[in-house]
């Protein structure tokens, strides 16, 4: 009678096991910039580690859905998305009304602002106009790149694009460039790591949201990382991994902690206002 009572109920097994199958959803697909410290960088014995990584590992687990993370180039992320590569981008995305427009991005989850870094001893930089015949590093395919190749224009100055942000920082310290300029998480924390290189004028004017873009067919996704993002907001968990990752506290308006209405960024394109209620904990 027990084997036949197994083998009853390993054969509903089998037939269930599809249906299970069926029910579990494919893991989200999304990508860094592996080079970003300290928001994505290598860790030793491999792999990645940083603010995003731990971000999108805990939203993923509130979504019920597995993650795979690439560690790429920034340059091929907004590609490797719009192809159907990946399903989101995990790497800090910052929102402007251009990139509004051809994708859908959730609200912010940092603030981010513009800001130099220089070689220690360099004099420090007061204005854009002290670049005039100099030369500026920037990581390839950034809002730091397409506003220095502006002002270049305005001015007279040489726009280096490097890979990544470190290549940039580099020609920074062995002179092949004046000055580079990124996110001020970054240039703040590479300050932190290395004597040589100084954080030096922050563009306030340059404040924007850094946050999740998916294409813009997919809504549901959009509004499913908001909802997660919103709930680790309300729960301090974002807050957290602020005093984890940049050591301190966020202020009382940084978008860590500050949930915004509706979903997207408000003023942009693709910002729905629609006041929803927010569910946690499920």
């Amino acid at each position: 009678m027990k084997h036949r009572f197994a083998a009853l109920a390993a054969a509903i097994l089998l037939c269930a096991s599809p249906a299970l199958a069926q029910d579990k959803l494919p893991p989200l697909r999304t990508g860094v910039d592996g080079t970003f410290a300290p928001h994505a960088f290598p860790k030793l014995g491999g792999g990645t580690q940083g603010f995003q990584i731990d971000l999108f590992t805990e939203v993923a687990k509130r979504l019920h859905r597995d993650i795979t993370i690439d560690s790429v180039s920034f340059s091929t992320l907004i590609p490797g998305m719009q192809s159907g590569r990946y399903d989101f981008i995990a790497a800090p995305t910052t929102v402007t009304k251009e990139r509004a427009e051809q994708m859908l991005f959730t609200s912010g989850y940092l603030w981010t602002a513009y800001q130099f870094g220089i070689k220690k001893g360099t004099p420090p930089i007061k204005g854009w106009e002290d670049l005039k015949g100099k030369a500026v590093a920037v990581n390839k395919g950034t809002p730091y790149e397409t506003l220095s190749q502006k002002k270049a224009k305005e001015i007279g100055f040489e726009v280096q694009a490097y890979d990544t942000q470190p290549d940039a920082t580099q020609a920074v310290l062995s002179g092949r460039a004046y000055a580079t300029l990124g996110g001020n998480t970054v240039i703040v924390y590479t300050a932190q790591q290395t004597p040589q290189f100084v954080a030096d004028l922050e563009l306030k004017e340059t404040r924007a949201h850094w946050a999740a873009p998916t294409r813009k067919d997919n809504v549901k996704l959009r509004n499913e990382l908001q909802d997660a993002m919103d709930c680790m907001k309300k729960e301090g968990r974002i807050a957290a991994l602020y005093e984890k990752w940049f050591k301190k506290k966020p202020a009382a308006d940084d978008l860590a902690v500050v949930i915004t209405p509706g979903y997207g960024v408000p003023g942009m394109p693709g910002y729905d206002p629609t006041p929803h209620e927010l569910h946690c904990g499920g």
